[in-house]
C-alpha cells in the first residue's frame, strides 16, 4: 500500500471514529397530518464519487419515486458522474458535486456544503451508515425527516439481505418511514437502472454487430478490476478457453479498461468507450456479463444484463449483482467447470 493510500485510511478511520455517533439520538417527529404526498423535496447523500457506489443509488432513488410520487431528489455526491448516470431520471433536481480533489478546489468544496446547508428538504437521507460525510452531511441540512442509515436490530433480523450496499439504505428507509405513519413499499427492493432509452439500445446493439456477426448471441467479459479484486491471466486464460469450446454457437467479446490492459492477451474483439453509458448499452446487446468486482459489473447490472460477478476478496453480501438472472460467484470456491455451468444455466443451455 502506498504512503498516499496509506494516510488516507488513517484520515478514514479517524472521521468514522468521530462522526459515528451523529444522529444517534435524533428523533424524527411523528408524520401526523402529513401523508406521503406532502413529501416534496429529497436530498440523498452519498459523497462517493465510484462509478460502481453512484449507480448502487439507482434502487433508493426508485423507492423513493414510487414512495413518493411527484417529489424532487437533489443529489449530494462527489465528482461529476451523476449528472451522466442519472440523465434519464426527470425526478432529479439539483446534483450537489463535492469535488474529486477538495484541497485544490476548496471554492468548490465549500460551496457544495453551503448548498446542503441552505436547502429546504421535506427529507434526508444518509445511504452509506459509515460515512462521515454522509452523515455530517444529514446534520448540517434543514429538513424535517433526517435518516441517518442506521437500521434498528428488528429490521437487520427482518430482512437477511440488509448488508447489500444497494439495498440496506432502502430498508432504512422502509423502516424509519413506517415508524413515523407514512405509507411503504412491500417486495423486493427495485434492481439497478441506468434507464437506457431506446436510442442508446439501438447504438449499443450497431456498436457490437461492428465486432461481431449479427445473428449469432454474445458472451461479454471484462477481464480487468483494481488491486487484488483483479483475477490473473492464469485465472482467466482457461476460462475463456472453456466458454469458447462450451458455448461455440455464441461470439466472445471483451469489454477493455481505460487502463487498455487484457487478462485474455487481447484474444477477444474488444470495444473500449469513455461514456459509461454507451459501455452499458453495448453489454445489454450481449445474452450475459462476466466480469469481477468492479463499477463495470455494476454498470452491467444497471443496464439490466444478466450478469456473473466474480468475486474473490470483496463481500458478496455488500456487493452482488442481483435481478435480471444475476449471480455472484465466489471464485475461490467455483472452478471453471462449476461457472461454465452457471453460465449455462443463465444462457439456458444446461
Amino acid at each position: 500500500m502506498s504512503f498516499k493510500s496509506e494516510v488516507n485510511k488513517i484520515r478514514r478511520a479517524l472521521m468514522r471514529g468521530l462522526t459515528k455517533d451523529i444522529g444517534t439520538n435524533h428523533t424524527n417527529p411523528p408524520a401526523g397530518s402529513e401523508g406521503n404526498a406532502d413529501i416534496k423535496r429529497i436530498l440523498v447523500s452519498r459523497p462517493n464519487h465510484r462509478l460502481g457506489n453512484q449507480l448502487l443509488l439507482t434502487p433508493l432513488v426508485e423507492e423513493l419515486e414510487n414512495t413518493f410520487p411527484g417529489c424532487t431528489i437533489d443529489l449530494f455526491v462527489r465528482g461529476g458522474l451523476s449528472h451522466v448516470l442519472f440523465k434519464n431520471y426527470s425526478s432529479i433536481g439539483r446534483v450537489i458535486k463535492l469535488p474529486k480533489r477538495p484541497l485544490k478546489q476548496p471554492g468548490e468544496y465549500f460551496a457544495a456544503w453551503r448548498a446542503v446547508k441552505s436547502g429546504n428538504y421535506d427529507l434526508v437521507i444518509n445511504v452509506a451508515k459509515g460515512s462521515s460525510s454522509g452523515r455530517m452531511s444529514v446534520q448540517k441540512s434543514k429538513a424535517k425527516y433526517k435518516l441517518y442509515g442506521d437500521l434498528p436490530e428488528e429490521a437487520i433480523a427482518q430482512y437477511a439481505d440488509h448488508m447489500h450496499m444497494a439495498k440496506h439504505p432502502v430498508y432504512v428507509l422502509r423502516t424509519e418511514l413506517a415508524q413515523l405513519g407514512f405509507t411503504t413499499q412491500k417486495g423486493d427492493v427495485p434492481p439497478m437502472d441506468l434507464r437506457l432509452d431506446a436510442a442508446e439500445l439501438a447504438h449499443g446493439k450497431a456498436e457490437l454487430d461492428k465486432l461481431v456477426p449479427a445473428e449469432k448471441k454474445t458472451i461479454c467479459i471484462f477481464t480487468y478490476a483494481t488491486g487484488a479484486k483483479c483475477h490473473k491471466p492464469e485465472w482467466w486464460l482457461p476460462v475463456y478457453e472453456k466458454l469458447q469450446n462450451s458455448f461455440p454457437d455464441y461470439s466472445i467479446v471483451e469489454v477493455l479498461p481505460a487502463e487498455n490492459v487484457s487478462q485474455i492477451n487481447f484474444a477477444a474483439p474488444s470495444f473500449y468507450s469513455s461514456d459509461v453509458r454507451e459501455i452499458s448499452a453495448f453489454i445489454h446487446a450481449s445474452s450475459v456479463f462476466i466480469g469481477a468486482d468492479s463499477g463495470i459489473m455494476h454498470l452491467a447490472s444497471a443496464g439490466k444484463t444478466p450478469t456473473v460477478g466474480l468475486f474473490n476478496i470483496t463481500d458478496t453480501l455488500r456487493y452482488e449483482p442481483y435481478g435480471n438472472g444475476s449471480v455472484a460467484v465466489n471464485t475461490t470456491k467455483t472452478d471453471a467447470d462449476a461457472l461454465i455451468n452457471i453460465v449455462a444455466n443463465i444462457l439456458g443451455e444446461a
